[in-house]
């Protein structure tokens, strides 16, 4: 079978007791704060071989008689008309969730605004970077050479390290004397968050009070403990580091239809159903009294009968495989588990991507 039309299966087998396996609070959540930020400017990309924007796109003109006019060489745009190395561009640069400081350098992405062909062997002016928000400062500097990532796109480029902070942009962890410890999607629930309150609670509470409460599904607000608040790196290292047990999780399938991938998670169970699809076909092999390689007796059927429980349904992964076992393609698959899912025999939530 072709490698495009192939089909990833994940089997993700939970034990069914509570304790039977434990992860780290820090493995399934971050702590509220640590979070990225957008830095965005507006540049210009210089020395250029004749693939910039050209001396007619006066968004990138302009600019450009700006500047020099700051370096007290004024020109005017009707001066700058045959201009064709500049390039009009935009800048984003991404702060870790770390957050930064005062000096350090991040990767700088740089997109054409206008009609330059290619952005190659150019160099980004000084261009001042401010934040997502209106009127929130300059944060950076961005300048350097231009290195395109993928010459299929040459209007596309970044420059390594180009962003230099000029100012601190800590992550906020503790307000009011709290942190929240922030869920991650695939373990938050009210089980899971239920769950971390009581570990924290039972783990650091020291006179019986609660100093962990779950909010919702996916957030645990924690009270530092007064003694503990002019310094709370160890306690906040001790929360991080108390095991988790990993509950069976949802019965869950995700589908991604353009690599045709699936992902089944949990327990999915399927009710009792016939499935018959573009003729399909299984046969079963069983030898005769006297076993003979030459003469075996062969049964068809053009369906699949699925009670492998014989308790009235069967799992999923014993579809996935009659399906392996008989070559059907990726497409086929997910289709056939799309219309489980439609006619209520798929017991388990279906996302497709």
């Amino acid at each position: 079978m072709p490698m495009n039309r192939s089909i990833l299966i994940l089997f993700t087998m939970l034990l069914t007791t509570a304790a039977a396996h434990a992860v780290k609070v820090a493995d399934i959540t971050r702590i509220g704060g640590q979070r990225t930020n957008i830095l965005t400017g507006l540049g210009l990309v210089y020395g250029l071989k004749g693939t910039g924007d050209g001396g007619d796109f006066l968004p990138a003109i302009r600019p450009l008689a700006e500047m020099l006019g700051k370096f007290s060489n004024a020109a005017t745009v009707r001066e700058l008309s045959a201009v064709g190395n500049v390039a009009l561009v935009s800048l984003t640069a991404t702060v870790p969730s770390n957050g930064v400081r005062d000096g350090d350098k991040i990767d700088l992405y740089i997109t054409s605004l206008g009609a330059a062909t290619s952005l190659k062997g150019g160099r980004l002016f000084v261009t001042p970077m401010t934040g997502p928000i209106p009127g929130s400062g300059i944060f950076a500097l961005g300048e350097g050479a231009v290195l395109i990532e993928d010459p299929s796109t040459p209007t596309v480029a970044v420059v390594k390290g180009g962003c230099v902070m000029e100012a601190d942009l800590p992550a906020r962890y503790i307000e009011n004397g709290r942190i929240t410890l922030v869920i991650e999607d695939p373990s938050a629930s009210w089980t899971m968050a239920s769950t971390i309150a009581k570990i924290i609670n039972d783990a650091e509470s020291t006179s019986g009070e609660t100093i962990a409460i779950a909010l919702d599904p996916k957030n645990v607000v924690v009270t530092i403990p007064q003694i503990e608040r002019e310094r709370p790196d160890s306690f906040i290292s001790r929360v991080q580091r108390l095991p988790v047990p990993m509950f069976p999780t949802e019965a869950r399938v995700q589908i991604n239809q353009r690599t045709g991938t699936m992902v089944i998670t949990g327990d999915v169970e399927i009710s009792p159903v016939v499935i018959s699809h573009k003729g399909l076909t299984i046969q079963t092999i069983s030898p005769p009294p006297q076993p003979s390689a030459l003469q075996p007796v062969v049964s068809s059927s053009n369906s699949i009968v699925m009670n492998t429980t014989n308790q009235g349904g069967g799992k999923l992964q014993d579809l996935v495989a009659a399906l392996e076992q008989l070559k059907v393609p990726a497409e086929d698959r997910i289709t056939i588990v799309k219309e489980l899912y439609k006619t209520g025999k798929l017991h388990a939530k279906l996302i497709v991507e």
